[in-house]
């Protein structure tokens, strides 16, 4: 069994409430559920598999926990790590800048090493623009909590389910 991690921020509650989803979808007792912290992104290369969830805040900004974790990720290898992340975001108000901090976080772990699994179609939203896609899919799971909440539970399950064979 390869050792998961579920780390998140948010600002509303949103985040933490689809990284426990997603953590109960996985279904194993070993996944650890953190809030990021400088703390805990330090400790996120002991995983073989790093769940990474952000909101997007503002004009397409990281939130406050990982705007404090985001300098550390610099020290860190993530060489035979998979990522998978999840980002949510406002697709109508701010369609301009549509989960711009989950595109944010890929170009770090990327940048570290960092094998990303889980991109998503981004079919089905309405946004402007948007720095976490890449050739018409997102980079991970794109959620809206605001416009689409009734489709979250099924985009994660559905989602859950195409990283599954990398869970181990």
């Amino acid at each position: 069994m390869k050792k998961i991690a579920v780390v998140w921020a948010s600002q509303t509650g949103n985040t933490k409430e689809a990284a426990e989803m997603i953590a109960a979808e996985i279904g194993r007792s070993e996944v650890d559920l953190f809030e990021v912290s400088r703390e805990v992104a330090l400790r996120l290369p002991e995983y073989e598999v790093v769940i990474v969830g952000t909101s997007t805040w503002g004009m397409g900004e990281l939130p406050y926990g990982w705007a404090d974790a985001f300098g550390a990720l610099n020290d860190l290898d993530f060489s035979g790590t998979a990522v998978a992340l999840f980002g949510l975001g406002d697709q109508f108000v701010y369609g301009e800048w549509y989960v711009d901090a989950m595109g944010i976080l890929y170009g770090r772990f990327v940048s570290r090493g960092a094998t990303v699994i889980g991109a998503w179609p981004s079919e089905g939203y309405e946004f402007a623009s948007s720095k976490a896609q890449r050739d018409g899919s997102f980079v991970g799971l794109a959620l809206d909590a605001d416009n689409q909440p009734d489709l979250t539970r099924e985009r994660i399950r559905r989602w859950v389910e195409s990283i599954r064979p990398h869970l181990g």
